[in-house]
């Protein structure tokens, strides 16, 4: 076995296949990995996903390498007021399950 990552293409297809809360499960579980890192935590510390992560600490050029780095991994654009509106990160993973959903339905 490889450690290494499919290919976002395959990624990304994996995800647009699952149904929607497999889906949000899998895109937070994303998204908690990628804050995590960048805030410095430990896989086991708890990220509250309904407190601003500009109150966790999370600075807006940590949040703008966050997005580019949720872009590419799932194929998507992400408007940055989607970043700055509701900046939590249920309100990012619910955006972003949509943005999967919706870039699924129009292949369709």
């Amino acid at each position: 076995m490889h450690d290494r990552m499919p290919p976002v293409d395959s990624t990304v297809q994996r995800l647009r296949d699952l149904p929607r809360a497999e889906l949000a499960e899998e895109i937070e579980s994303i998204v908690l990995k990628k804050f995590r890192a960048v805030l410095l935590m430990d896989e086991s510390e708890d990220l509250p996903l309904d407190i601003s992560y500009f109150d966790l600490g999370l600075t807006s050029l940590r949040l703008t390498e966050i997005r580019q780095s949720l872009e590419r991994l799932l194929d998507l654009s992400i408007n940055v007021n989607v970043l700055f509106n509701e900046p939590t990160v249920a309100h990012l993973v619910d955006h972003l399950t949509r943005a999967v959903q919706d870039s699924s339905s129009q292949e369709s």
